[in-house]
C-alpha cells in the first residue's frame, strides 16, 4: 500500500511557486465580497465586447464580429454543460452533440412553419424550458442503461448515441432530414420602430442573451460543486470504486451529472436554432462533438472558467482562418498539440481534490495551498488507482 501525500505546492527553479499558482493563491485569499467586486467589472467588460471591434483581435474582415462573439458564447455554454459530465463527474461523453441536437429540433418542431404540429407557433419563452426538460429526460433514458459502463466502453456508447440522434433526424420523415426546418422561432421583443430585436444578422442581442444564460448557469453549477452533489462527483471521478465503498450512490450521482449536462446542452441547441433560423441534420456530426470535448480539455477539465476560455479558443481560431479555410483545422490542431505538450492540465488547471471549506482546512493542515491536478477524465477514466 502506498500513500501519496503532497504537502507543498509546485515550485519553480528559483524555489518560488509559479506565477499562475501565486495568482490562484492570491485570489483564494480574498473574501467573497472582494472577489465579487473584481468579477463585476469583468462581466461589464464582457457585455461591452460587441462595441470593442478592433482589428487584429476581432475576426473581421473575414467574418462578422458580433456573430463570432455569439458563436464563441454558445460554444462556451456547451462546454460548461459538458464540463459537468466530463470534468466534474469524470464521464467521457463523446456524443454530447446529441443533446445539443435534441434541443435544436425541439425548438424547430415547436416554432417552425414546416413542423408536423398543427399549431407550431409556441412562444420562445415556453420553448426553452420544454426543450431543456426533453433533453434532460433523454439524459435519463440514455444514462440509465449505460452509466454502469466506464472509460472506453462508456465513450463508445455515448458516441453511438450522438450518431443515433443524427441518423434519426436523417431518416425519420417528421424530422425532414436535409430539408430541415425553416423560420425557427426567436425570442420576443421589438425596437421602438417595430423591428424585431433578435434577427439572423444582428449578433449583439444573441451574444448578450447567451452571456446572461452563462452567468446564471455558472452560478448554479458553482453552488452544485460546493454542495454534497459536487463532492460526490469529485469522489466518483477520482476513484469510483472507493467512492462506492464509502457509501456514495455513484450510479445516482452519475445520472444527475448526465441530466444536468443534457439540460444545458438542450438550452444551447435552442439558442443555436433561433439565431440560425434553420435546423437540419448537417451540424450534429461526430466532428462537432469532438470539438466540444476539445474545448473542455483545452481549457482545463473541471475548471468552469477554464472551459469558457477553451471554448473561446475553439471558436476563435477557425474564425481567424476564414480567408484560408483549408488551414482552419490545421492551425487548430497544431495549437491543441502544442498546448497538450506544454500544458496538459489545460489553460487553467483545476483544483480537483478539495472543494469549498476543504481548501481552507487543507491550508491550515499543511501550511500551503492545495496542489493543482494535471489529470483529466481522458487520461484516468475507468482506471483503478493504488491506495
Amino acid at each position: 500500500m502506498s500513500l501519496d501525500v503532497r504537502t507543498s505546492s509546485p515550485t519553480s527553479s528559483k524555489g518560488r511557486p509559479p506565477f499562475g499558482q501565486r495568482i490562484r493563491d492570491w485570489w483564494n485569499s480574498r473574501s467573497r465580497v472582494e472577489q465579487w467586486m473584481m468579477i463585476i467589472p469583468v462581466v461589464v467588460f464582457v457585455y461591452l465586447l460587441p462595441f470593442l471591434n478592433f482589428f487584429p483581435l476581432s475576426t473581421e474582415p473575414w467574418t462578422d464580429y458580433e456573430l463570432a462573439l455569439f458563436n464563441a458564447a454558445r460554444i462556451a455554454l456547451i462546454a460548461i454543460g459538458l464540463n459537468v459530465v466530463l470534468g466534474q463527474a469524470g464521464l467521457l461523453d463523446l456524443g454530447y452533440v446529441g443533446f445539443f441536437a435534441i434541443g435544436a429540433y425541439v425548438a424547430a418542431i415547436m416554432t417552425s412553419r414546416d413542423s408536423f404540429l398543427t399549431d407550431p407557433a409556441y412562444s420562445w419563452v415556453i420553448v426553452v424550458p420544454v426543450a431543456m426538460l426533453i433533453t434532460m429526460v433523454s439524459g435519463v433514458l440514455i444514462g440509465t442503461p449505460t452509466l454502469r459502463l466506464r472509460g472506453d466502453y462508456l465513450a463508445i456508447v455515448t458516441l453511438g448515441f450522438g450518431e443515433m440522434v443524427r441518423l434519426l433526424a436523417d431518416n425519420l420523415e417528421p424530422l425532414r432530414g436535409n430539408r430541415g426546418f425553416q423560420d425557427v422561432g426567436r425570442p420576443p421583443g421589438t425596437h421602438a420602430d417595430g423591428t424585431p430585436i433578435f434577427t439572423q444578422t444582428d449578433g449583439k442581442p444573441w451574444f448578450w442573451l447567451t452571456v446572461t444564460f452563462i452567468i446564471i448557469i455558472l452560478l448554479l453549477v458553482g453552488n452544485l460543486e460546493r454542495s454534497r452533489v459536487g463532492r460526490a462527483w469529485v469522489a466518483i471521478r477520482e476513484d469510483e470504486d472507493v467512492a462506492e465503498l464509502m457509501g456514495i450512490p455513484t450510479f445516482r450521482f452519475k445520472v444527475w451529472a448526465f441530466v444536468i449536462g443534457a439540460g444545458i446542452g438542450g438550452l444551447s441547441g435552442v439558442l443555436y436554432a433561433g439565431q440560425v433560423g434553420f435546423v437540419n441534420n448537417q451540424r450534429f456530426d461526430v466532428v462537432t462533438s469532438i470539438l466540444f470535448v476539445a474545448a473542455v480539455v483545452l481549457g482545463g477539465s473541471g475548471n468552469k472558467v477554464g472551459v469558457v476560455l477553451g471554448a473561446l479558443v475553439i471558436s476563435y481560431i477557425p474564425d481567424r482562418f476564414q480567408l484560408a479555410p483549408e488551414f482552419r483545422f490545421l492551425a487548430f490542431g497544431v495549437a491543441l498539440i502544442v498546448l497538450m505538450i506544454f500544458r496538459p492540465q489545460g489553460l487553467l488547471g483545476a483544483r480537483q481534490r478539495l472543494l469549498a471549506r476543504g481548501r481552507q482546512a487543507y491550508q491550515r493542515l499543511v501550511g500551503g495551498p492545495e496542489p493543482v491536478s494535471s489529470d483529466s477524465a481522458l487520461t484516468d477514466s475507468g482506471k483503478g488507482k493504488d491506495s
